[in-house]
C-alpha cells in the first residue's frame, strides 16, 4: 500500500471545457509539492478533441511514468472512456466526495476524471485533495481489482 503522504508525479490533461479547471488543479498540485506533467490542452478554451490529450496522460499512468492522473472534460465521461482503454489504468468519474473516496478505497483508481460542467470550483479542490490522500484498503478489494486487471491480459473471469 502506498504512503498517502508521498509526493507523486501526476499526469494532467483536459479538453477545452476543462481547461480552466486544469490550470487550477495544476497550481494546487504544485503547491502540494507534486510534480505535474501537463499533457494539454495548453493553449486555450478553443475546441479540441479530448481523446488526443486524455490518451497521452493515461498512457503515462499505464506505463508507470506517472503514479496518478487527473483528466478533465465537460462531464468526465469522455476522458474516463479513453483512459480505461489503456492497460494498467483504473479511471473513475467521480461527481461527489463519496465516489471519490470509494474510487480509491475500494477500486484503487489511479486516474480521476472530473466534469468541469458538473462540479463547482470548491468541490473540485476538495475532490482532488481527498483522492490524493485516500489510501487503497486492499484485502478483499485487492482481489476484485486483480480480477479487473486480469481482463486486460485475457485471463480474466
Amino acid at each position: 500500500m502506498e504512503d498517502i503522504n508521498t509526493i507523486m508525479k501526476i499526469a494532467l490533461a483536459s479538453d477545452h471545457r476543462g481547461f480552466d479547471f486544469k490550470k487550477r488543479v495544476a497550481s494546487m498540485l504544485t503547491q502540494m509539492g507534486h510534480t505535474v506533467n501537463d499533457f494539454g490542452t495548453t493553449t486555450s478554451t478553443e475546441s479540441v478533441d479530448y481523446p488526443d490529450y486524455g490518451l497521452k496522460a493515461a498512457r503515462s499512468v499505464g506505463s508507470g511514468d506517472c503514479e496518478r492522473g487527473i483528466l478533465i472534460c465537460g462531464t468526465g465521461i469522455g476522458m474516463s472512456l479513453v483512459a480505461n482503454k489503456v492497460k494498467g489504468v483504473r479511471a473513475a468519474v467521480c461527481h461527489n466526495l463519496y465516489t471519490v473516496e470509494m474510487s480509491r478505497r475500494h477500486n484503487d483508481s489511479n486516474v480521476l476524471c472530473i466534469g468541469a460542467d458538473v462540479v463547482d470550483q470548491e468541490l473540485l479542490e476538495q475532490k482532488v485533495k481527498l483522492w490524493l490522500e485516500t489510501p487503497f484498503e486492499g484485502g478483499r478489494h485487492a482481489r476484485r481489482v486483480d480480477k479487473i486487471m486480469d481482463v486486460e491480459d485475457g485471463s480474466g473471469i
